[in-house]
């Protein structure tokens, strides 16, 4: 049976979450690797509240941090995608876009594609003029996705949802343009 997918790149299909996706999810957000760049994992409970989340804002918004797979197999790497930021800083309000993806699914280009169709989701789709993305300054494999599909730093900031975690509050800020997207 064909998934139902809101749009798809070469390798990657996009869709909105359902209860169905917890239990890999929370896998993911479990995993030490993956969550190295924020506070702490998360557990069960707080992924299906991501979840909640998630599906509230794609119900709010129209998109979200997507659930992605791949193609070939409907395996569940984790997500790309769009959210809407209002926390406070010289950058926001804005939408972001961001990605968390398992380990296996590293290293494969996942997170670059995935974020490219993203990129021209938002701008061609959602009819956006800009979007930022933004990580810890120590999460170089982030930033190199952001150079990747053409981003330029705007600057660093403390994030304000961070403060209790000083190793992770200070932050990069990276962007582009619709005018600059091809």
């Amino acid at each position: 049976m064909e998934k139902e997918y809101l749009f798809k790149s070469e390798r990657l299909g996009f869709r909105n979450w359902t209860r169905n996706d917890l239990t890999e999810f929370a896998k993911i957000n479990a995993d030490l690797e993956v969550m190295e760049h924020f506070p702490k994992p998360l557990t069960k409970k707080e992924t299906s509240e991501f979840i909640d989340r998630l599906e509230n804002h794609y119900t709010k918004h129209g998109y979200n941090y997507f659930a992605t797979e791949v193609l070939d197999n409907g395996e569940l790497i984790g997500f790309i995608g769009l959210a809407f930021q209002d926390y406070k800083s010289e950058f926001t309000p804005a939408v972001d876009i961001g990605w968390r993806l398992k380990r296996s699914s590293w290293g494969k280009g996942f997170a670059t594609e995935g974020a490219k169709k993203c990129l021209d989701f938002g701008f061609n789709n959602l009819n956006l003029d800009k979007i930022i993305s933004t990580c810890t300054e120590q999460n170089s494999k982030s930033e190199n996705v952001m150079k990747k599909i053409g981003m330029k730093k705007i600057g660093e900031f403390n994030h304000p949802k961070l403060k209790e975690f000083p190793e992770y509050e200070k932050c990069l800020c990276y962007e582009i343009n619709k005018n600059f997207w091809k």
